[in-house]
């Protein structure tokens, strides 16, 4: 089955899953290189937000189910059970918003889209102890699919997305937050409107932010509190991944190019040079995958969407991102296609993959 969801300029496509909501207990092992199923969502989620917390459990929340209705309540993982516990609800139903855990332990959740399609200025936070949720702040700027990156300082920047239920108005603008007062602030706008962009921490404190309809890139200097521009790219992205490596680097991998719609290849930012090299390609073009990075320093990217023009094409599979020989292996696939799914890296270096069109499922890779 096809959804289509329509903002302005922006065409977001999705395919529901043949397994639906199937319940699916806990799998076991598959070795290494595998996944396999883990404990079930009480439904189905589009495009969730998963977020290690300090405790070790995920929080999974947002997204959209198969009825096309924005969620609110949330659920947690438990990596010792195996199972999925339903936590608080949000105080407003979420979609394309961003979730990100704050040095206190807390979750920020900021944006979005509601239900009937409008971007939200609001924001709340998660407590875990309570497992409850609590209205904060509003951004100055109402956004969808923005980027949200916890600072050095525990402050989070917020930048770029979609402002209007349009979809015509994509922000440059940015805000932070600073957890020590609810409040968010203006900071300096990014020198490109940005939509399906990726924001990524370096080691020196600023934050690189890559794509989003545009080869471009720019950096964030939380000193100067200003954009600047670095880069560019060799192509155009967007919907893409941005993973940091234990070396400073940064790999940048998939993504929706400007005609030619899903792009295999990979580049790689080094914060020494301030350049892009390309550093070969997937084995299959994907875009709205997941990607993590894994306890020996390679990368996990997996489903995801090879879209072209003879239409889309739902991926299970999943590959290895290797950063000494700069290459791309198969690694097993997932147990389902997955586009729009979360993942988080678990405490034990197992990822946990959640959702996705259709899906309430979810999977462990074992490293």
């Amino acid at each position: 089955m096809r959804r289509q969801f329509g903002l302005g300029g922006v065409l977001l496509l999705a395919t529901a899953s043949m397994l639906g909501a199937c319940a699916l207990l806990p799998g076991r092992a598959p070795g290494p290189g595998g996944f396999s199923y883990t404990g079930s969502m009480s439904g189905t989620r589009d495009h969730p937000t998963a977020t290690l917390l300090q405790d070790g459990r995920a929080l999974v929340a947002g997204g959209q189910d198969a009825d096309s209705n924005d969620l609110a309540p949330a659920e947690v993982y438990d990596p010792r059970t195996g199972t999925f516990d339903p936590t608080g609800s949000m105080s407003a139903p979420r979609l394309f918003d961003t979730a990100t855990l704050l040095q206190d332990g807390e979750v920020l959740i900021a944006g979005g889209i509601d239900s009937s399609g409008t971007p939200l200025a609001s924001a709340e936070l998660y407590d875990p102890k309570t497992g409850t949720f609590r209205e904060t702040g509003s951004m100055i700027t109402p956004r969808m699919s923005h980027t949200a990156t916890l600072l050095r300082d525990g402050k989070v920047l917020i930048a770029g997305g979609i402002a209007d239920a349009g979809g015509e108005v994509v922000n440059d603008s940015a805000d932070l937050y600073d957890p020590n007062t609810g409040i968010f602030s203006a900071t300096g706008s990014m020198i490109v409107p940005r939509v399906f962009h990726t924001a990524t921490l370096l080691r020196d404190g600023r934050v690189l932010v890559v794509g989003g309809q545009s080869d471009s890139a720019e950096i964030y200097d939380p000193a100067t509190a200003t954009f600047t521009t670095t880069g560019p790219m060799a192509a155009e992205r967007s919907m893409q991944t941005a993973t940091l490596l234990a070396d400073g680097r940064v790999l940048v991998v998939g993504g929706e190019g400007d005609t030619t719609g899903s792009v295999s290849t990979g580049e790689i930012y080094d914060p020494a040079t301030a350049r892009f090299s390309s550093k070969g390609s997937m084995h299959e073009a994907r875009k709205d995958h997941v990607a993590a990075i894994l306890p020996n320093g390679s990368v996990l990217v997996a489903g995801g969407d090879d879209y072209d023009a003879s239409g889309e094409n739902d991926l299970s599979s999943a590959e290895l991102y290797d950063p000494r020989t700069g290459a791309f292996s198969i690694t097993g696939s997932l147990e389902t296609v997955r586009v729009w799914a979360a993942a988080a890296v678990l405490e034990d270096g197992h990822v946990l993959v959640v959702g996705g069109f259709g899906e309430s499922s979810a999977e462990l890779y074992w490293p």
